[in-house]
């Protein structure tokens, strides 16, 4: 299959590749840069998950999970929670605490957004299929 892997093709789009739940990066490793370290963001893994992975569809993979869609009043309303549980930096310091905990804190929004979901009653979605930008999202 070499040359369909992300091709627009549904073979491209269904071709299926590994993903760390909690990127090796956090740990101080690549896959991209065997042999060489960083310092890592944890030194162990707070949900228990370092190393484990599945597998996913190039879509799932490299679109969605690696591209998350973040809106400017997501981000100022992140950035309220990082202050107000005192994770927010003027300065950067020498070890990644703040980091590891803005890490954690943004796990804990998905979580909590994810449980909320799940309670409510379901909004329709827009049209299936439909990939043109509408007035809306212009």
């Amino acid at each position: 299959m070499a040359g369909v892997y992300g091709s627009p093709t549904p073979e491209g789009r269904a071709h299926r590749t590994r993903h760390h739940f909690v990127a090796e990066r956090f740990f101080g490793r690549s896959a991209n840069r065997p042999g060489e370290t960083r310092d890592a963001v944890f030194a162990s893994c707070p949900w228990g998950m370092e190393g484990k992975a599945d597998v996913f569809c190039f879509e799932c993979h490299e679109v969605l999970l690696h591209n998350p869609v973040f809106l400017p009043e997501d981000i100022a309303a992140f950035a309220a929670l990082v202050r107000d549980r005192g994770l927010a930096e003027d300065e950067k310091p020498a070890d990644p605490h703040q980091l590891a905990g803005r890490v954690r804190l943004l796990h804990e929004v998905i979580r909590a957004g994810l449980g909320a979901l799940r309670t409510c009653e379901p909004t329709p979605s827009p049209t299936a299929g439909s990939t043109s930008a509408s007035a809306h999202e212009a």
